[in-house]
């Protein structure tokens, strides 16, 4: 089966096999990825961005790859009071339209690098000034910087699609 990931990003396409392959390991997974515009700011600043971003994604990769699923994948942040945190959403569609949303875990964002990404910048970029990196948003982002890889990106966002992917497991709950 073919699933088509709305992200050229290695991450994305990482986790997402990951994700599928866990949950059913008897199926051939064919995983490709696909830039796709999310039609959302490039920073996400709330869950509602994210998940339309994802859905976006999710959708146009699914069409132009013409796979059995397309999967969404938009990273982003939201305010719980007066603390900021960060999450992946995930969106899954298969032929059918039905739909899975998930998220990945969630993690607090330290206010200094909040004020750089309030002035403009993106979280991948933030972490690359802070963490003296090169291109960690293809790598362990901001997920395994902040846990010394004990939670990488790639695992984060996998758990994110699994969660997602329970809308397929138990559809009989759904429909």
């Amino acid at each position: 089966m073919k699933i088509a990931v709305g992200s050229t990003n290695p991450v994305k396409i990482e986790a997402t096999r990951l994700a599928f392959e866990k949950v059913w390991p008897e199926e051939n997974w064919i995983v490709e990825g696909i830039s796709v515009d999310s039609e959302v700011p490039a920073q996400p600043m709330s869950p509602e961005e994210c998940v339309k971003g994802a859905k976006n994604r999710a959708r146009k990769a699914m069409t132009k790859l013409k796979a059995d699923y397309g999967v969404g994948i938009e990273g982003g942040l939201h305010k719980v009071g007066t603390d900021w945190f960060t999450a992946g959403w995930i969106v899954i569609i298969d032929k059918k339209k039905r739909i899975g949303i998930g998220s990945s875990a969630s993690i607090m964002m330290p206010g200094a690098m909040m004020d750089m990404i309030h002035g403009g910048k993106e979280l991948g970029v933030v972490n690359d000034l802070v963490f003296k990196r090169k291109g960690s948003h293809k790598e362990e982002g901001h997920f395994g910087l902040m846990t010394k890889n004990a939670i990488t990106r790639t695992l984060g966002y996998r758990d994110g699609v699994i969660m997602a992917l329970s809308r397929f497991i138990h559809p009989d709950l759904f429909d």
